[in-house]
């Protein structure tokens, strides 16, 4: 089920909404129910149901709702995570600040301001997707590839952050590092974050984000909020 083909400020609000409804009543034979980034995923037992049944299941879900107005459905787990911004940890921070006729400080606020979702996991495993952010920050990705960015990795395009679960090549701008690692295979719980989660981006000096990295804890001083 498909909202939209671009990321509308009503968009994942919507996406949130659908999951939680569908999740608490999954239609006849469904047996998963996946965020996306503009998108849900619904997964089925051929044995138990039929393409038919479950499409006509998920458009009850969906009948008499107004989408664009979607209700926020507040997030279950906050993340705190120590964020190391421009310098050699966010090198196209200034890049990013000239871009929208911001001061490299402003832009910092404005991302560090926004209570970020969890969109969507992918692309790599344990890779979470962050946004929306401001319009002021909803820039194209670069016309080259970056051939490599490090692991924690906070990069920017499209009113989204990606947090990079590994050394990747990316078209997106890096503005900032963090030491948590959203990938942790050998954890009891490989994958901390969840579609759904909140994260707020607590910004540190450069110096504390080395040593952040160099004390090799994968949860790199982040603090997990728990609610209700």
């Amino acid at each position: 089920m498909s909202f939209h083909l671009t990321m509308e400020p009503w968009v994942p609000d919507a996406v949130q909404m659908l999951v939680a409804r569908a999740s608490a009543n999954p239609p006849t034979g469904v047996t998963g129910v996946s965020p996306c980034l503009g998108s849900v995923l619904f997964t089925y037992d051929p044995d138990a149901s039929d393409r038919m049944t479950v499409r006509a299941g998920i458009a009850e879900i969906l009948r008499n709702t107004d989408w664009r107005g979607a209700t926020p459905i507040p997030a279950p787990t906050v993340w705190h995570l120590p964020t190391a911004f421009g310098g050699d940890h966010g090198p196209d921070l200034n890049a990013v600040a000239g871009l929208t006729g911001l001061g490299p400080d402003a832009v910092v606020r404005m991302i560090t301001d926004t209570p970020l979702r969890v969109l969507a996991i992918g692309f790599a495993p344990g890779q979470p997707y962050l946004g929306l952010l401001p319009e002021a920050l909803n820039l194209p990705r670069m016309s080259e590839i970056n051939p490599q960015v490090p692991y924690g990795a906070i990069a920017l395009a499209i009113s989204q952050l990606v947090l990079f679960a590994n050394p990747s090549p990316t078209g997106w701008r890096q503005v900032a590092r963090t030491a948590f690692r959203p990938y942790q295979p050998d954890a009891p719980a490989p994958l901390p974050l969840s579609a759904g989660d909140e994260v707020r981006l607590i910004p540190v000096g450069a110096g504390e984000m080395d040593a952040l990295l160099s004390s090799g804890d994968p949860m790199g001083g982040a603090r997990q909020e728990v609610r209700g």
